[in-house]
């Protein structure tokens, strides 16, 4: 009868303590700046062994520096409120090329995301007030707790797998417009 109870005591603990957060924020979704308010308003996806579930939330199109051509469709999870950017990507153990996540904050600033608990690689997309591709950072190591910067000023930060960019040929310069 006690073996139970010691396994359910573990995964309590186990469980406040992945919810606890101190210090630094523990996503490649979170910025080192942490900026942006919370509104309540978002629900939680739903928690499963891939981390979160993916929730199509909008579409979004990776278009040329001409503006001519569209490069790339994908559907995105939006991520607008501190707790939503905190979260972010992880404990996701797989993503689709046709996923992504984009990150909306209320100014321009330099950015600084890091993979801790990210278990994917991913490409880091910043992008100016205007939807312009200011900087990539490529194939970000998982688990990783390196500072991934910006190194100009941005006001969305788009998270596709690793390898993306190189794949569909996305690069600075190019803009994205998504639709709820």
């Amino acid at each position: 009868m006690q073996l139970p109870f010691k396994y359910l005591l573990i995964a309590a603990l186990y469980v406040s303590g992945c919810n606890n957060n101190t210090g630094k924020n523990n996503s490649a979704a979170t910025t080192e700046t942490g900026t942006g308010t919370t509104t309540g308003t978002e629900s939680p996806a739903p928690a499963t062994s891939n981390g979160s579930e993916f929730r199509k939330e909008a579409s979004l199109a990776f278009l040329s520096k001409s503006k001519a051509d569209t490069i790339r469709k994908i559907d995105i999870q939006l991520a607008q409120t501190d707790q939503q950017r905190e979260d972010g990507l992880m404990y996701r153990k797989s993503m689709t090329d046709d996923q992504g996540m984009l990150f909306i904050f209320p100014d321009m600033e330099e950015r600084s995301f890091w993979m801790k608990n990210t278990y994917i690689s991913l490409d880091i997309i910043y992008l100016d007030d205007k939807l312009e591709i200011v900087s990539i950072q490529k194939y970000a190591t998982p688990l990783s707790e390196q500072s991934l910067p910006s190194f100009k000023k941005a006001q969305y930060v788009l998270e596709v797998n690793g390898g993306f960019c190189d794949k569909y040929h996305i690069n600075y310069g190019d803009h994205i417009v998504y639709h709820k």
